[in-house]
């Protein structure tokens, strides 16, 4: 099994992802989709958070050589951010959507200086807009970012192209292709639903839902 399936039935025994093709769920955005997920579920699962964590640090190890610093997207990604960075033993901070109204009026919470490298934990990547929203704060703040590493990526093209557009180098744990494949392998959707429910993420603020 590969560590993208791995990870993916990781986030099934946790209850973290709901598949329903047939009652779609809306997003904020108005999108219908075949899938929810909520990676803060995990949170409540020490074996599987312990996991995560451990498979987040060993991309932020391997991949992004050099990191000085963790950087969490507010408010999914502060946790596991957190724990990335204590098990480093690296500095955190934290990136909220926009600044403070009240108080110092921070957008980035914690210490930092200019010209640090940092790694952007993020829990899950759609369209990756907001994530790369935080990207552009911490650069404008002097802080060199050297890529992102989420729990999951819906694969979306116009996420793929944002990344790439941007130069943001990315790595999620696990993605949508490799949970559908496992979903299909558990029973957990009908195998003759699997090719139609990829097909989603090709147009999904037009898809309706499976018939």
């Amino acid at each position: 099994m590969t560590d993208a399936l791995v990870t993916a039935e990781k986030l099934l025994q946790a209850e973290a992802v709901r598949l329903s093709p047939h009652q779609p769920f809306t997003w904020a955005s108005g999108w219908k989709s075949p899938i929810y997920c909520d990676n803060r579920k995990i949170l409540s699962k020490p074996f599987i958070r312990d996991f995560i964590k451990s498979e987040l640090c060993n991309v932020v190890f391997e991949r992004f050589e050099g990191a000085e610093l963790i950087a969490g997207v507010a408010t999914a990604g502060i946790a596991w951010g957190a724990m990335v960075a204590d098990q480093l033993k690296l500095p955190f901070i934290y990136v909220r959507p926009k600044p403070k109204e009240h108080g110092l009026g921070n957008q980035i919470e914690g210490e930092f200086t200019a010209g640090q490298k940092a790694v952007v934990v993020e829990d899950l990547i759609s369209t990756g807009k907001s994530s790369l929203q935080v990207v552009d704060v911490l650069k404008q703040n002097g802080v060199e970012v050297l890529g992102m590493v989420s729990i999951f990526n819906y694969q979306f093209d116009v996420a793929k192209d944002a990344f790439e557009n941007a130069g943001v180098p990315f790595h999620s744990l696990t993605d949508y292709p490799s949970l559908l494949s496992l979903a299909g392998q558990r029973g957990i959707i009908r195998s003759e639903d699997e090719e139609i429910l990829l097909k989603w993420r090709s147009d999904p603020a037009n898809w309706k839902g499976l018939s």
